[in-house]
């Protein structure tokens, strides 16, 4: 049975961020929090509403400096804008999880929804220098786009290196497949296999690029502890 976000009613929510009441803020956060849960060995459809983002897009090894910078700005520029909200209208929304796309093909293609290349795990016999990514947060309302333009330049004087490439976006997933994947991100193979078999048996077939929502923080966490939902948009 698929899980959905409820189909929100932007009308609740004021332009005025300090007019929005706590239980309309409280309500968008479970409904976002249902499309990051999922259970190990389970497979779970889900509907991806239209959501903001802040996002990066960019090329290379992401154990390199590019990505690094990129969660950097991400982290900061999220943390920005719920801190403003907080101390303009007294309302806290939820720091989302780091995400990210993934995908090789042509340079200047940035269209995230072409087909996954090969399924990811064919990138393992891929330069990871030319591993194409595009690292994102969401950003739950009432936060928008001119939200995260203040929180930019109110970040300025931590000359963040990658603060200038973000870019805010909205972006509606739909229709996808994921799973939980508990342990080294280099040991995803066998998960991915496993979502994609249960794509097939359903009578469906995988689109979009591979995505990878990030449960587990690599910096505090062990390499066996580290959950990230793995999630292949179907149709």
């Amino acid at each position: 049975m698929a899980r959905a976000a409820k189909n929100w009613v932007h009308g609740d929510v004021k332009e005025n961020p300090g007019e929005v009441s706590p239980g309309a803020v409280s309500d968008l956060r479970e409904d976002i929090a249902v499309l990051y849960k999922g259970r190990k060995g389970s497979v779970d459809f889900v509907d991806v509403p239209l959501l903001l983002f802040a996002m990066v897009r960019g090329q290379g090894d992401p154990d390199g400096p590019a990505f690094a910078e990129a969660v950097q700005a991400l982290f900061t520029i999220s943390y920005a804008a719920h801190f403003g909200l907080k101390k303009r209208a007294g309302l806290a929304t939820k720091v989302m999880p780091l995400e990210a796309l993934w995908w090789f093909d042509e340079p200047g293609d940035a269209d995230p929804d072409e087909p996954v290349t090969a399924g990811f795990g064919g990138l393992s016999g891929v330069d990871r220098e030319s591993w194409r990514w595009q690292a994102m947060m969401v950003q739950p309302e009432p936060i928008d786009e001119a939200m995260l333009e203040r929180a930019r330049e109110e970040s300025r004087a931590k000359e963040l290196p990658a603060l200038d490439l973000l870019q805010f976006e909205r972006w509606e997933e739909g229709r996808c497949a994921q799973t939980l994947h508990v342990g080294p991100y280099a040991d995803e193979g066998a998960t991915i296999a496993r979502l994609d078999a249960a794509v097939v048996e359903a009578g469906l077939k995988v689109r979009g690029r591979h995505h990878e929502i990030y449960l587990g923080d690599p910096r505090r966490s062990a390499p066996d502890k580290l959950r990230t939902l793995i999630r292949h948009p179907v149709v």
